[in-house]
């Protein structure tokens, strides 16, 4: 006669220290690739040519010190308080204080939900199933909620804060370097990932469109800007395969397969600290552990792509429907760029305003103010472009 031996589920404290181990062999490799530094330009107003070719090589570049106390300070109390006015659930009227909740005419929810520690989308055919294999689902300590926000959504409606780091002149300076001055938006929204709560995002690329393109290119996908309210670790922050942007669609599955876990081997995390940005090829294999350590990370998350790979291309959004991005969708998507340059000119007018050349003659049209609020930046995320 046998006996079958139950297997114990993972507990968050087993998962902690597995993610250390694996960390701290892998913090050395991130720190040798050398791509880290404050934002650098040379005579001609672009990024210096050795930055650049890091951001090629690697597929991501650490921008340090892109934002200073003060307006660190502001964007983390706006966040805090959109995540306090959460409902406590996903189907609940009131927030966590008893007061009642408001879509307040927001088409799109503002809030995306998960179970603490699991793995919403991986091995599933969700977000046209970009997410191939699964991450390891520790349990949630005891007390842990049934829900916790993963996601905030329409950043530049929801914080004004957000809105003046969206035209901030470094990073859109950046922008322009790598993908042209006529550069177009994505999306914008605010990653979540709370102490011993923040679930895991599955080893995926983030372009669908053009992997089979004749004219693909390292490129061709754009890349997302992910400004850090607190210190990335190995722990909390996403993980990369450094220079896999530049090998097309990888086998995802067949990767974590060969390694026996979610935890890819070469992977790096991308460490930075508070107030840094990280500039990140939307082509590399990327992706984040469920945060079982006792470290917050709060993500804002501001996606470009290059113009000529958006101009009236079909695609097929991750919720499965079809559109074709034409010059009027565009036009009216770029507006909220010149929005938040006049925006960010009135909170800090000493500071020289970064100049969008597709926009130029139309500043006086898209000046910051409540009538823009209303008529431009509501619903604003209606418009999102995804390649």
């Amino acid at each position: 006669m046998s006996l079958a031996t139950a297997v114990q589920p993972l507990s968050a404290v087993d998962h902690e220290r597995a993610m250390r181990d694996y960390g701290q062999r892998a913090e050395a490799r991130a720190y040798a690739l050398g791509n880290r530094g404050p934002i650098r330009v040379g005579g001609d107003g672009k990024l210096l040519p050795e930055i650049l070719d890091s951001y090629w090589t690697n597929g991501f570049y650490v921008f340090q010190g892109v934002v200073g106390p003060e307006e660190l300070a502001e964007l983390r109390t706006e966040i805090d308080g959109m995540i306090a006015r959460a409902p406590v659930a996903p189907d609940a009227t009131i927030d966590r204080h008893g007061r009642p909740t408001s879509t307040d005419g927001i088409l799109k929810p503002a809030y995306k939900w998960a179970r603490p520690l699991s793995d919403p989308v991986g091995g599933t055919d969700k977000n046209n199933g970009r997410h191939p294999a699964a991450m390891l689902q520790p349990a949630p300590g005891a007390g842990a909620p049934a829900w916790t926000v993963e996601l905030l959504d329409g950043n530049l409606h929801l914080s004004d804060a957000c809105l003046r780091l969206y035209g901030h002149p470094g990073l859109l300076t950046v922008a322009a370097s790598i993908l042209g001055d006529d550069f177009v938006p994505y999306n914008e929204v605010t990653f979540v990932k709370e102490p011993g709560l923040g679930p895991s995002v599955a080893w995926h690329q983030d372009g669908t469109t053009h992997w089979n393109a004749p004219d693909w290119d390292q490129g061709a996908h754009g890349f997302n800007f992910m400004t850090q309210l607190y210190p990335s670790t190995a722990a909390n922050g996403v993980w990369v395969l450094p220079g896999s942007h530049k090998l097309g669609k990888a086998d995802i599955k067949r990767m974590v397969a060969e390694c026996g876990s979610d935890r890819i081997d070469g992977a790096v995390p991308m460490l930075c600290d508070a107030g840094d940005t990280i500039v990140t090829n939307r082509q590399l294999v990327h992706g984040s552990f469920a945060n079982s350590s006792p470290d917050r990370r709060i993500t804002l998350n501001e996606g470009f792509f290059p113009r000529r790979r958006v101009l009236n291309v079909t695609t097929r959004r991750l919720h499965g429907a079809l559109e074709t991005y034409d010059q009027a969708r565009i036009d009216a998507r770029t507006r909220i760029i010149q929005i938040a340059i006049d925006a960010r000119r009135q909170r800090f007018p000493h500071e020289k305003s970064y100049f969008y050349r597709p926009l130029a003659g139309r500043e006086n049209e898209n000046r910051w103010n409540e009538t823009t609020r209303a008529s431009v930046l509501k619903n604003y995320n209606q418009l999102d472009m995804f390649i």
